[in-house]
């Protein structure tokens, strides 16, 4: 049975960045859950955010759509969005495949 996704999010050490972290297998199922923590980061408007992607096993176009949206609104607004890797394969092939990897500032976590 697949790993069902996980959502976390939360402000950072030095209220600068909003922290989205998300495990297991990303995909429509968790769609309500994306949305809540968009939505979070929207309205605390920290000037990053920071989607840690590093726990996730799958993902499919829902992970990329919100992915893109979200991206789409940062700049709006002056924000930046970054991924927090290393990304797993699943994740790395879905964003090359599709071209959208260009699209994201990913770095690396510390530790």
């Amino acid at each position: 049975m697949p790993a069902a996704s996980e959502l976390s999010a939360r402000i950072d050490h030095d209220g600068q960045t909003f922290v989205i972290s998300v495990r297991g297998d990303v995909d429509y199922a968790a769609l309500e859950g994306f949305e809540q923590a968009w939505d979070a980061a929207d309205r605390a408007a920290m000037p990053v955010t920071a989607v840690d992607l590093r726990e996730v096993t799958f993902a499919d176009s829902m992970l990329l759509n919100a992915l893109v949206q979200a991206r789409l609104r940062h700049q709006t607004s002056g924000r930046g969005l970054v991924l927090v890797g290393p990304l797993r394969p699943a994740v790395t092939r879905l964003l090359t495949i599709t071209g959208a990897l260009r699209l994201f500032t990913v770095t690396e976590a510390d530790g």
